[in-house]
């Protein structure tokens, strides 16, 4: 590696190439000239003294060097990020760039009218919403505030459990008038039934617990709960809703209520090195208050 320190515009192309797969991609991603891009691989692959990149018919191959290299540049990134994000935050006022993880559902169906009148009372805050169901790295700074359905295991965090969400089976009124109620689990094997295409470690705990309700039987398979949402709506067939979000529809109904009820208890967490963060406390503390009403508006505990 040379004497002079590679500078962070190198690493930002370097992790776009990565991300894209291709020099043209990476200079969409970045709003830079394609030879650009070419020419910042090149200065950090001569700093670095290896190369980075093998070229194929399919775009750029990272060599084994450049994945390695991968989760150090996502760190910059991150930090990069949370930064400006840090910098925005400085003023008399509440202000500044927030960064919100939190699953489709939540995100889609429950925060936003508790953003919504957090900005009216807030006009200067900005919030970057980030919806997946993947747990992103406070202790990383990812993301600034977390709304999650596992409990907060890292020291570092500062975490609030906020209640229990409860899930139940579902359908549109109009499959259940042509195809019928379910009596039983069993009965279940005569419906068309939506659910997870993959197993992970939650939906095996679920699985485990809800005997009757696998893999096999579904008709929709789909890893998005926004897409297993949209198909019970669309009175596709029987699946899995939290209650609080079918109870705001008057179409959805509840099934088989005292053999199928799962509760995911939910927690809202952020690094504790934001505890004195003006914007961060007044969209934690917001964002507490309003899933809690929202769970014990569900039924949940």
């Amino acid at each position: 590696m040379t004497a002079s320190e590679p500078g962070w515009d190198l690493y930002r192309t370097f992790l776009a190439v990565l991300q894209e797969g291709s020099l043209s991609g990476a200079a969409r991603a970045l709003g830079l000239a394609q030879p650009t891009i070419g020419r910042h691989i090149d200065a950090l692959e001569q700093a670095m003294g290896f190369q980075l990149f093998t070229r194929s018919q399919h775009g750029l191959t990272p060599t084994e060097a450049a994945v390695e290299l991968r989760p150090y540049a996502e760190a910059l990134s991150a930090t990069a990020a949370s930064l400006l994000r840090v910098a925005s935050g400085h003023g008399g006022a509440v202000q500044g760039a927030v960064r919100v993880t939190a699953s489709e559902v939540i995100g889609v169906e429950v925060m936003p009218p508790i953003l919504a009148a957090l900005r009216e009372r807030h006009p200067l805050l900005v919030i970057e919403l980030s919806l997946s169901n993947s747990v992103e790295d406070l202790l990383r700074r990812d993301a600034d505030i977390a709304v999650r359905m596992v409990e907060p295991s890292q020291g570092a965090l500062l975490a609030r459990r906020v209640g229990a969400v409860t899930l139940g089976l579902h359908a549109h009124r109009r499959y259940l008038d042509s195809r019928g109620i379910p009596a039983r689990m069993e009965d279940l094997a005569n419906h068309t039934v939506i659910g997870f295409d993959r197993e992970t470690p939650g939906i095996r705990s679920m699985v485990a617990r809800t005997p009757g309700f696998s893999r096999a039987q579904f008709a929709l398979r789909s890893d998005s709960d926004l897409a297993q949402l949209a198909a019970i709506r669309a009175g596709f067939g029987i699946g899995v809703c939290q209650v609080g979000v079918a109870l705001r529809d008057a179409d959805l109904v509840r099934v088989l209520p005292d053999v199928f009820s799962l509760e995911l208890g939910t927690w809202l967490a952020m690094h504790e090195n934001l505890r004195t963060s003006r914007r961060c406390r007044v969209v934690f503390d917001a964002l507490a208050d309003g899933l809690g009403d929202y769970v014990r508006g569900s039924g949940g505990s």
